[in-house]
């Protein structure tokens, strides 16, 4: 299996719906992800993704 790295592409669902992000962060069971930007608080979407439920898209 990959090793994912700060930087690389992931790909993971989030309410059923597919979106990809760049890894900001890693933990020892997770990843910290940002995945977009608000449109209405003006700050980046962030969230955490068990290393079980992304795949790698595109690696650094």
């Amino acid at each position: 299996m990959a090793t994912v790295k700060i930087g690389d592409v992931i790909s993971f669902k989030r309410e059923g719906e597919e979106h990809e992000g760049k890894v900001t962060g890693i933990r020892e069971n997770s990843v910290m992800v940002q995945y977009g930007f608000s449109k209405t608080k003006d700050e980046p979407l962030t969230t955490i993704v068990n290393h079980k439920n992304y795949k790698i898209k595109q690696s650094d």
